[in-house]
């Protein structure tokens, strides 16, 4: 399909959470208008004041369940694009089912809702996992797109509640994306829109969506604010691969007004971490930060010759999108300094 022109209106599911905030804010810098969908009233004026710059141009409805039927059928009508976010992340659902049935069926549901109602609608794009993507190895490997994580969604079927959380969590992202490509597959000769996929890993950076309480900080951010809070063991040990939110939120644009993002997965990985490197990172250039400096440091390098067994292979992004990915040092300082704010602010 040809790319989404500036200046046409896309809707955001889940606006108000951590990645879809940025995606609209940069939507909304880069000329867009922008509907967003959140599950209630108080979330949208959130968004409303906090965008209200741009007051002209940024609109939200309400979708209370996304998993519904029928969901998003007023939400697609007269957008170019939409950019679907919205997607449980925890490692705390007991049933396998917590997980994959809102996941699968808020998927599939916003392409219905765009087949029968988003006579507009020229690009989807779909934020997926490299959960989705990833499979267990016996030695370093660099996985692509081509790669699919089948294993997690085996045991999550065999195994239902007595598998780990991890693959609970990963099956739903994978039989999520599967569920997408399946239906564009299926409909192809019926739709007029194309689909694109981001497969983000670990996604942190500073946050500008609501964070009333520590508790509601989402898996990735929690990760960090309990170790700068000297909650969490530092570890020097591999820890996956990591990606800024603001890059995210570039990619998702970009894979609107890229004609050539259609019909295509992406990994979208800044590279491997560790938790060490992580405060490593925050602490690297800070000296002058007293703030920063006060946090914990761990054993600083003790983390530099871990040997990642999952590299993530990030051409396609880099040449297809035209991403280029931020070094640890700006996302992970920036992600501590938000955090701490966040904490003030709301008095966590």
């Amino acid at each position: 399909m040809p790319a989404v022109a500036p200046q046409s209106k896309v809707l955001v599911t889940g606006a108000s959470g951590f990645i879809a905030a940025w995606v609209v804010k940069t939507l909304l810098e880069r000329g867009f208008y922008v509907r967003g969908t959140v599950r209630s009233s108080a979330k949208g004026e959130y968004l409303a004041n906090m965008f209200k710059a741009h007051a002209d141009r940024f609109e939200y409805v309400i979708v209370e369940d996304i998993a519904k039927d029928g969901a998003f059928d007023e939400a697609v009508k007269g957008v170019a694009a939409v950019e679907h976010t919205a997607s449980p992340f925890h490692f705390k659902a007991e049933d396998p089912d917590e997980l994959i049935v809102p996941a699968v069926n808020g998927t599939v549901g916003v392409l219905k809702s765009i087949s029968k109602f988003g006579s507009s609608v020229q690009r989807v794009v779909v934020t997926s996992s490299v959960a989705a993507i990833l499979r267990p190895v016996e030695h370093q490997t660099t996985l692509s797109e081509k790669d699919w994580n089948e294993f997690s969604a085996q045991e999550a079927k065999i195994k239902g509640k007595d598998a780990t959380n991890i693959h609970k969590y990963r099956a739903s992202k994978t039989l999520a994306e599967r569920a997408a490509w399946d239906f564009v597959a299926k409909n192809k000769s019926e739709i007029n829109w194309d689909l694109a996929v981001l497969n983000p890993p670990m996604v942190w950076g500073p946050t500008i969506h609501d964070i009333p309480n520590a508790s509601s900080l989402n898996t990735s951010l929690l990760e960090i604010y309990a170790m700068i809070k000297g909650q969490k063991d530092i570890a020097s040990t591999p820890g996956g691969n990591w990606v800024d939110v603001r890059d995210v939120a570039t990619a998702h644009v970009n894979a609107i007004v890229t004609e050539a993002a259609g019909g295509e997965r992406f990994i979208v990985a800044s590279g491997p971490y560790t938790n060490q490197g992580i405060i490593d990172a925050v602490h690297d250039g800070t000296a002058s930060d007293a703030v920063l400096a006060a946090l914990p440091k761990g054993t600083p390098g003790a983390g530099n010759n871990a040997v990642h067994p999952v590299l993530l292979d990030t051409t396609k992004a880099r040449t297809v999108l035209g991403m280029k990915f931020r070094q640890l040092s700006e996302t992970a300082q920036d992600t501590a300094r938000s955090l701490l704010a966040n904490e003030k602010v709301f008095g966590w």
